[in-house]
């Protein structure tokens, strides 16, 4: 006889047809920011207290010591590759399966977002130039020219949308999510966030399955408040997006998340005032939009409103749960704060 285990994730799936009418009222989304789990200095990259699990579940209180004793992942080589099989394929099924006593109904859309580090950031941002001398010749000992690896703060987020907040305390508060979910994010991840935003869709997505998104992370500019920092941006910054003909020829999503709360006490999550999230066809598309002249207009308007902390990055989208038919804008001009 097979175990739950080993049957097919199909067979546990909650339905993936639509069971919620499109509607102009924003939906409620926890955009939970995760950073892997791996043998990183705790001083590099926070950890969570209980994070980094190790075999016997204690927390592996300094990972870059003790690297073998993780339960993820024992070997730093396979440490990434381990860890991001985990979160898609073991993780999310987790969270979609309804084990008798719960239920993930109240769940209307679960992405997981996994940043890949061959796609374009903040940090190293297209367009990429050959590496070449005066004389236009490549060096001829790269060993000693290879660019230093600089990493985003966050390897991914999980897109999980909701009707109203209510619907986040009774999913959440159900004893697989408070008790074996959360094990499971201690087994694969260092840090969790969990904030509460209201989703704003500006372009709406055509299919609900657009593979690559663009995510800019945004820390408001020292002087604006939340309030006016989000009026901004949903106001004067997204129509300028919106005028672009670049955002009309490759955008296949763009939503803006607004940071109204959180689920927990979260100094890391809690400094995030809002997300932006671009969605592509493709990643040549993606790189296309962010090289052009439409983009430099958008980057300009979008740095002077924002700060230190901002990063933005590029992911692959993985869909787990949806229950939403084709998506409607919920934008519109917000009243002045």
């Amino acid at each position: 006889m097979s175990t739950d285990f080993e049957r097919s994730d199909n067979e546990h799936r909650p339905p993936l047809g639509a069971t919620r009418p499109a509607t102009a009222a924003p939906l409620i989304v926890t955009p939970t920011f995760v950073s892997r789990v791996d043998d990183t200095p705790r001083g590099e990259r926070p950890q969570d207290a209980g994070a980094s699990k190790s075999r016997h579940g204690h927390e592996v209180h300094f990972p870059n010591w003790r690297p073998g004793a993780l339960a993820l992942e024992g070997d730093p080589n396979l440490a990434f590759e381990h860890w991001d099989e985990y979160w898609r394929k073991v993780h999310g099924p987790k969270f979609a399966w309804d084990e008798p006593g719960s239920s993930s109904q109240r769940v209307l859309r679960y992405d997981q977002v996994h940043r890949i580090a061959s796609g374009p950031s903040s940090l190293f941002p297209p367009p990429y130039r050959a590496m070449v001398g005066d004389d236009g010749q490549l060096p001829a000992d790269p060993e000693k020219h290879v660019p230093p690896l600089r990493r985003p703060r966050w390897d991914g987020f999980a897109y999980i949308a909701y009707a109203d907040e209510d619907d986040i305390r009774k999913t959440l508060g159900q004893e697989k999510f408070d008790q074996r979910i959360v094990a499971d994010e201690q087994v694969a991840f260092r840090t969790v966030t969990r904030e509460i935003t209201r989703e704003y869709i500006i372009v709406p997505s055509a299919r609900h399955r657009d593979p690559v998104s663009v995510v800019r992370i945004h820390m408001r500019a020292p002087g604006l408040s939340r309030e006016e920092f989000q009026h901004r941006l949903l106001g004067e910054h997204a129509a300028l997006v919106l005028d672009q003909p670049a955002t009309r020829d490759l955008v296949r999503r763009y939503a803006q998340l607004h940071n109204i709360g959180s689920t927990q006490k979260d100094p890391e999550g809690s400094r995030i005032d809002a997300v932006s999230v671009f969605s592509f066809a493709s990643l040549n598309d993606a790189e296309d939009y962010l090289v052009s002249s439409d983009h430099r207009a958008i980057d300009a308007s979008e740095k002077a409103l924002q700060g230190e902390g901002s990063e933005w990055w590029t992911a692959i989208n993985y869909s787990v749960i949806n229950r939403l038919e084709n998506e409607v804008a919920t934008w519109q001009l917000p009243q002045q704060p």
